[in-house]
C-alpha cells in the first residue's frame, strides 16, 4: 500500500470534504459521478487518495485528461504532493511523450491514448479504475472511451471502477443513463465575483482582453489569469500588452510552447512581481 506524504483531509481544498463520500460510493458501486467547481482539487487530491483503496489491489488508475498540457501538469502536481519525481508513483502518457515506470500506480493519459488502450485490450486487466476528468469538455474521443469502458465493465470487468468528474454538466441526466450516484462538492477555494462587460466583437477579442487586463491592474492586486480560445488570440493579446506593460512578466501558455515555457507560467515568482498567463480552454 502507498503511504501518502500528506493528509488529504487536512488540505484547504474543498474536495477534501467529500473524500469519505467518494470512497464509500466506489466501495458500493462500480460507477460514480463527482461534481465539483473548478479549483476544488478533484483532479489531484481524489486520485492519490483512491489509490489506497482495497478494491484497487495491485491494479492501476487511469485518468483521462482532454489536453496534453493538463495531463503533464496534473501528473507533476500529484508527484509533488507525494514528494516524488513524475514517472514514479504518478506518471503520464501523451502523444510523443510519456513518463511512466513499473512502479507507476496512476497514469494520466489523453483521450486518443485511452481509446487506443481500450481497443487493444478491452478488458484492461491491469487497470482497476478509469477516471474521466473534466468530462464537461465533451469530445468524440471521450464519449467513445466512456462507451468502451462501460462495455468492458458490463461484459468483462464488473470490478472495474469508472469515476466521472465534472464542473458543469447535466449530471442528473448522465446519472440516469449510467445508473450511478452523484457526489457533490459545493465549496469554492476562492470567492467568485462575475462582472459582465456587455456585447463584444469576437474579431476584436485580443484588443478587448488587453483593455480589461489593464483595467484589472488598476483595480486589483496579485496575479491575473486570462482564458482565451486558442493560440492566435493568446499571441495577439500578448503582443498588445507587451507594448504598454513591458516591465511586467507575461507568460503565455498553450500546447505548442516548448515545455520550459509552458511550466514557467505555473512557477512561483519573486515577491512583488506580477504574472499573466493564458491557458486556452
Amino acid at each position: 500500500m502507498i503511504t501518502l506524504s500528506f493528509d488529504a483531509k487536512k488540505t484547504d481544498l474543498p474536495v477534501a470534504e467529500i473524500i469519505d463520500d467518494v470512497k464509500e460510493g466506489l466501495a458500493k458501486n462500480n460507477t460514480l459521478i463527482v461534481h465539483a467547481p473548478p479549483g476544488a482539487g478533484k483532479s489531484t487530491i481524489l486520485p492519490i487518495t483512491l489509490m489506497q483503496e482495497e478494491w484497487l489491489g495491485d491494479k492501476k488508475i487511469l485518468m483521462l485528461e482532454p489536453r496534453r498540457l493538463a495531463a503533464k501538469t496534473i501528473a507533476m502536481r500529484m508527484s509533488q504532493l507525494l514528494n516524488q519525481q513524475v514517472g514514479e508513483t504518478v506518471g503520464y502518457r501523451i502523444r510523443f511523450d510519456n513518463q511512466v515506470s513499473d512502479q507507476s500506480k496512476i497514469e494520466v493519459v489523453t483521450e486518443g491514448i485511452l481509446t487506443r488502450m481500450l481497443q487493444a485490450d478491452n478488458a484492461l486487466e491491469n487497470i482497476g479504475m478509469i477516471i474521466f476528468d473534466e468530462f464537461h469538455e465533451r469530445s468524440l474521443f471521450a464519449d467513445v472511451a466512456l462507451a468502451l469502458a462501460r462495455e468492458s465493465q458490463q461484459i468483462l470487468r464488473p470490478d472495474l471502477r469508472i469515476l466521472i468528474m465534472s464542473a458543469t454538466l447535466d449530471l442528473p441526466k448522465l446519472s440516469s443513463i449510467l445508473s450511478s450516484e452523484i457526489v457533490e462538492s459545493k465549496g469554492r477555494q476562492y470567492p467568485v465575483d462575475i462582472k459582465y462587460e456587455g456585447d463584444a466583437d469576437i474579431m476584436m477579442l485580443p484588443e478587448l482582453t488587453a483593455r480589461l487586463v489593464k483595467k484589472a491592474i488598476n483595480n486589483e492586486q496579485g496575479d491575473i489569469l486570462v482564458f482565451l480560445p486558442g493560440e492566435a488570440e493568446i499571441r495577439q493579446t500578448e503582443f498588445l500588452l507587451k507594448k504598454s506593460l513591458a516591465q511586467l512578466a507575461i507568460h503565455p501558455l498553450y500546447g505548442q510552447l516548448p515545455p520550459g515555457k509552458q511550466f514557467a507560467a505555473s512557477c512561483l515568482t519573486e515577491q512583488g512581481n506580477e504574472r499573466w498567463c493564458w491557458p486556452p480552454q
